[in-house]
């Protein structure tokens, strides 16, 4: 048993030091931030459009069949058991509220 340990922390021990003599440091020239905020205020326009027209819908499509998938099962459960399940049709009710109305604020709240 204790071979086979050391033979484990042998070859972990040889697999770390080779990664540490392999890996070569990067350094940046320039200014790094600069072209990020650049580039970012570039695609900013196509980010924005293809979030607003491409993401929320299906987010909104998603929560909408999954709101209405609960509702029903909480009916369902309701007419079983006696007893209706607030909680998780009211979560997915408020997320799509949330995500419906989300395109008209979330550009203004993140920075620019």
């Amino acid at each position: 048993m204790k071979k086979k340990t050391l033979k484990v922390l042998l070859c972990v021990a040889l697999v770390m030091l080779f990664a540490t003599v392999c890996s070569v440091t990067a350094f940046a020239a320039g200014d790094v931030s600069g072209a990020i905020e650049g580039t970012w205020n570039e695609a900013k326009g196509q980010v924005q459009t293809v979030v607003n027209n491409v993401v929320f819908p299906v987010v909104d499509m998603i929560l909408a069949i999954l709101f209405f998938v609960k509702l029903g099962t909480a009916y369902f459960d309701y007419r079983k058991h006696g007893q209706f399940e607030f909680a998780a049709p009211a979560i997915l009710f408020a997320c799509l509220i949330f995500t419906l109305t989300a395109p008209m604020y979330i550009w203004t709240v993140l920075p620019s």
